[in-house]
């Protein structure tokens, strides 16, 4: 039972980091964006935020560290938005071919510059005395307590922090207003029928940046939630791509949802790391190959998801008509 018990606690704030992501690419696509540049985007935010905390330790106090870090990782994956806005939507550049580059570009840019950070603390080459140096200076990882709290001291809870019910409130509040608002209304018609809201006057092109960069703002939070506050090591920026691409594969799991991004996240979160539980709560003798078969369990569900909505084929479990296509407004 306390293995079944630690099981949950890891898993599911592990699957705050997807639902961040795939919270942010919901809003995205709802206007037609497929921005496959998430995965960069979550890497940029987690070098924002770190990068923010570790100037701040010490000389702010731990609420405001933590707010500015959070805003941070936001403004970085604003500005990560505003480009890939003004090359699909200003230059009409295809989204697929954009989304990967900025992959690419994010990744790089995030372990550079994480690297740099965590130099000290991952240079095995550094002399004793260097090393002693480098690990009495204050670094980011110095607030990991910050963002666990109210629950940092306690051993089973201390991932629960604040970023974890914060995650699961934007991912409330994007539901509500995609379905009960009028912005919501024309977010979905902008993603749907781009001409028809243009004829309505709706501001397509309005819509699509600012909802592409506040969509992109969220995800990137995600890349700080599972550096700082979930993963707290000088090497979890490694894994933030990877956690990336399975955020935009929870958005088809979660039928374009975000409330269902919620459960779905939980249960990503699960499969992600039942190769380092659920052989020890059943018993199984697993070798080292199914360590791997294991990770590949939230695409197994996804593949099947995505296969009975489409034999079902009812619109309200359908992408947005219009996503990945660009729009002429002189051709309407």
């Amino acid at each position: 039972m306390n293995l079944f018990l630690t099981y949950l606690l890891s898993a599911i704030p592990l699957g705050m980091t997807f639902l961040y992501g795939s919270t942010g690419e919901i809003l995205t696509e709802k206007v037609g964006h497929l921005n496959l540049g998430v995965p960069g985007i979550m890497c940029v935010g987690g070098l924002c935020g770190c990068f923010t905390a570790e100037q701040l330790i010490g000389s702010v106090p731990p609420v405001w560290l933590v707010t500015l870090s959070i805003l941070a990782s936001f403004a970085g994956g604003v500005l990560m938005g505003l480009l890939y806005s003004f090359l699909t939507v200003s230059l009409h550049a295809n989204q697929n071919v954009t989304g990967l580059a900025m992959t690419i570009f994010g990744a790089g840019l995030s372990k550079y510059g994480m690297y740099n950070l965590t130099k000290g603390l991952l240079d095995n080459e550094a002399s004793t005395g260097e090393m002693v140096e480098v690990v009495k200076k204050s670094t980011f990882l110095d607030a990991t307590a910050y963002f666990r709290y109210p629950f940092a001291n306690d051993e089973k809870l201390q991932y629960c922090g604040v970023m974890l019910f914060l995650a699961i409130l934007i991912a409330l509040i994007c539901s509500w207003i995609l379905k009960y608002t009028r912005v919501g209304l024309h977010l979905r018609a902008v993603g749907e029928n781009p001409a028809t809201a243009d004829a309505m006057g709706i501001n397509v092109t309005g819509y699509k940046y600012v909802a592409t960069c506040i969509g992109s703002g969220i995800a990137a939070m995600g890349g700080l939630y599972y550096a700082i506050s979930y993963a707290g090591t000088a090497g979890a920026y490694k894994d933030i791509e990877a956690l990336g691409w399975l955020s935009i594969a929870l958005v088809i799991f979660a039928l374009w949802r975000p409330h269902l991004s919620i459960l779905g996240s939980v249960l990503f979160g699960l499969l992600y790391v039942a190769n380092s539980y659920l052989p020890q709560l059943f018993g199984w003798k697993t070798p080292l190959y199914a360590t791997y078969l294991f990770k590949m369990l939230p695409y197994v569900v996804t593949i099947i998801v995505l296969i009975i909505s489409s034999v079902r084929k009812k619109r309200e479990d359908q992408p947005p008509a219009s996503l990945g296509l660009s729009y002429f407004r002189e051709e309407r």
